[in-house]
């Protein structure tokens, strides 16, 4: 099955069903395409949750794997933002013999395209302390995926994921790496999703108060309210006990400055939002 004949979807969006609608604080639901996709290229790690058989190790409980992974179109890779249409898949990186990996390769007759999963990733971008804790919350950006995991055989498609994933990660890293051997390839899996619902969900913002607790003004003086802005921050590179290159190099010093500085504007923008 082709990305295109994934669940129907209109104006760039993923339609609404009740597998991928947001039902609690459903104005925080967002369902476009360029809503979804950039949470899972930016989260580091993915969730990847799966079911097996009653008669394997885990006795039929269901089973939830961190990954890394992105998104990417596997011979389209010039297309631009303005012209995807949701033909994108998820590729996850993992070991060859891994449980998810042997299931999504076997398949089953009423199978055929891989197992169903569910893949996820959240951000976090603030702790939001209001002035009661059951008005606490946090600024969040997180996205889940629908879709159908199979193990990707094509040599080219494999190869074309695992740069995709590297790159993800540090941009150019792939690049300035030396290339994986015979065993090395052999030994990795890599899985593609295509997706078949999928929604993000976002919230920015301020505290949001109850009327009473604005109107008790002693309360506010002896209650501090506010965010508390959350990000990942890349530290300053620590070269392996065998590095012998000079340095830093120039792209890893350049990503890590863009990286952060991108992360700790978009936070503060979080936290400042109007509700």
């Amino acid at each position: 099955m082709s990305p295109s004949a994934s669940s129907e979807s209109e104006n760039g969006s993923y339609a609404k069903s009740k597998l991928n609608s947001v039902n609690r604080y459903r104005g925080r639901g967002q369902y476009e395409y360029q809503q979804v996709y950039p949470i899972f290229d930016e989260t580091p790690v993915v969730h990847v949750a799966f079911q097996t058989s009653p008669d394997q190790d885990n006795f039929g409980f269901p089973v939830i794997l961190p990954m890394l992974g992105c998104t990417g179109i596997f011979g389209q890779e010039d297309v631009t933002e303005d012209e995807d249409d949701g033909r994108r898949y998820i590729y996850l990186h993992g070991y060859v013999s891994a449980r998810i990996m042997r299931l999504s390769k076997a398949g089953t007759n009423d199978e055929p395209s891989g197992i169903p999963v569910c893949v996820s990733a959240t951000l976090m971008d603030g702790i939001v302390l209001a002035l009661t804790p059951n008005h606490h919350s946090c600024n969040y950006r997180s996205a889940v995926a629908f879709g159908h995991a199979q193990v990707v055989e094509d040599e080219a498609e494999r190869l074309y994921a695992m740069e995709l994933i590297t790159n993800n990660l540090v941009p150019e890293r792939w690049q300035h790496t030396r290339y994986p051997n015979k065993t090395e390839l052999k030994s990795t899996g890599i899985l593609r999703v295509e997706i078949h619902s999928a929604s993000a969900k976002v919230r920015t913002g301020s505290t949001g108060e109850a009327k009473e607790d604005i109107a008790d003004e002693e309360m506010r003086r002896n209650v501090w309210a506010g965010v508390v802005p959350t990000r990942t921050v890349y530290g300053t590179p620590m070269p392996a006990p065998t590095n012998l290159f000079p340095g830093v190099p120039g792209y890893l010093e350049d990503w890590i400055r863009e990286r952060n500085e991108t992360s700790l504007q978009y936070t503060l923008d979080a936290g400042a939002a109007s509700k």
